[in-house]
């Protein structure tokens, strides 16, 4: 049988990354919930070396004026800025010496699934980051973003009753309204996954039938302001994701990009095969983040204790 030399091996491997590439970008990782979660900016130069944060908050009042009158009362907003780093990561994949060798002398094409591995690493790596943040980077996520107001639950949700518990929520997703221009309750409430498995599978007492989740989702604030469903997501990092990390936290926000951002200047991307000793092809992969931006803090809300 043939044996191929190092040159041939490599371009084989190459031009199996494009075919592999295709495939890996067609898969869909149902685990991944952070496209779900935030808006996605990828809108910064791919080698930015910093984005600049800007946080709003409304000011003015209409009034009364004289219809002569020079002195228009006047609203905006107060900026503060503050910058970020885009930092860079990477994952990849490799095949032996071996493998290539079997694939170029039966014809067959190299397995997809070290790149499907890569992909939904960067994939998992980047729902951390959106989340909970990345301290060594100095950066903060959705569920712990300083300066978010936080709010003490009464008891835990486990322990309350029904009118206790959508008081608490509502108390919770209400508040975003308080403060800002949008003047309506969250349209988002994230629990951890103990919380939101009870009260999906807790039946009402009264004889109106469904869940405590169902009965939530029928008499929130959000939904009777808009008309429009609360959406409620299990997220298991907000289980001990409290103050200390010893307590629950439940979070409430608006999902729209005037409240929130995920940089992402440079998404996951395959760069071209090189060999890396006398036996491995490697496929390295490279991308760069720049954090979630909390552009309106206000908007937000985080309960502990649930």
């Amino acid at each position: 049988m043939k044996q191929y030399d190092a040159v041939s091996m490599l371009a084989f491997v190459e031009n199996q990354r494009n075919h592999i590439e295709t495939e890996v970008n067609k898969t869909v990782f149902p685990e991944i919930v952070y496209p779900d979660l935030v808006p996605v900016d990828n809108s910064a130069p791919e080698w930015t070396k910093t984005i600049t944060f800007r946080s709003a908050e409304t000011f003015g009042n209409a009034d009364w004026i004289n219809g002569n009158a020079n002195d228009i009362p006047t609203a905006g907003n107060k900026y503060g800025e503050s910058q970020s780093e885009v930092h860079m990561a990477g994952v990849g994949y490799a095949y032996g010496y071996e493998e290539v060798q079997a694939s170029l002398a039966y014809g067959v094409n190299l397995q997809n699934n070290d790149a499907i591995a890569a992909r939904e690493t960067y994939e998992r790596f980047v729902d951390k980051v959106a989340i909970t943040g990345d301290a060594s980077k100095g950066m903060q996520g959705l569920i712990n973003t300083s300066g978010v107001t936080l709010e003490s639950s009464l008891k835990t949700f486990i322990t309350s009753t029904e009118d206790e518990i959508l008081a608490a929520i509502n108390k919770l997703i209400s508040g975003t309204a308080a403060d800002t221009e949008y003047q309506m309750a969250a349209d988002t409430l994230l629990l951890p996954y103990s919380v939101f498995t009870y009260l999906a599978s807790t039946p009402l007492s009264s004889k109106e039938g469904g869940t405590l989740l169902s009965f939530i989702q029928k008499y929130n604030t959000y939904t009777a302001t808009t008309g429009q469903p609360l959406t409620i997501r299990a997220i298991s990092r907000l289980t001990n994701g409290g103050t200390g990390g010893t307590i629950d936290r439940a979070v409430a926000y608006s999902n729209n990009s005037r409240v929130l951002k995920l940089h992402i200047p440079m998404m996951h991307r395959f760069l071209p095969a090189v060999q890396v000793g006398a036996l491995n092809y490697v496929v390295p992969g490279i991308f760069r983040l720049g954090g979630l931006e909390v552009r309106t803090k206000e908007a937000m809300r985080y309960m502990d204790g649930v």
